[in-house]
């Protein structure tokens, strides 16, 4: 999916609505279009980025990923192998860590242990045991040789 074609759609919808009044409207519209064309990319990778983890928490045996290559944005689907034993359980949490989130990220961590009706804590330690799992798993690359950038960024 080309991000520009998306963007442009929707500036094209603003200006769409411009042309319904007089010359002050259509400059307003021109003004919303450029907030719009500026802040959108980050919206959509963000929702794709949200769609992706929640794909993936519901997947076994892989995860997917978003891919950002330029203007492409494309979804992929990385499997991990299951190890043919069993992984010894861990002993009893007893270390500590102190983490700072904003306000933001802490309510969708909230909604989504709740959704999964697990506590916080249980649903931290699950993604995290999850996410390293699989960079040990694969010994943190891609498979392709070197080292891959993942997440999203915003500018």
């Amino acid at each position: 999916m080309k991000m520009s074609l998306v963007i442009e759609g929707l500036r094209s919808d603003v200006a769409a609505v411009g042309e319904l009044g007089d010359e002050t409207v259509a400059e307003v519209a021109d003004r919303i279009a450029a907030i719009v064309a500026r802040s959108a990319p980050s919206r959509i990778l963000d929702l794709l980025t949200e769609m992706a983890a929640e794909v993936s928490a519901e997947l076994p045996e892989g995860r997917v990923e978003i891919r950002l290559v330029g203007d492409d944005v494309e979804f992929a689907y990385i499997h991990q192998h299951t190890h043919a034993h069993a992984p010894e359980p861990e002993a009893e949490p007893s270390a500590r860590i102190t983490l700072r989130l904003s306000e933001h990220l802490k309510s969708r961590v909230e909604e989504r242990a709740g959704a999964e009706g697990l506590s916080v804590n249980s649903w931290i330690l699950r993604t995290l045991e999850r996410g390293t799992s699989a960079s040990s798993a694969s010994g943190g690359s891609s498979g392709r040789g070197g080292s891959r950038l993942r997440g999203y960024g915003t500018s």
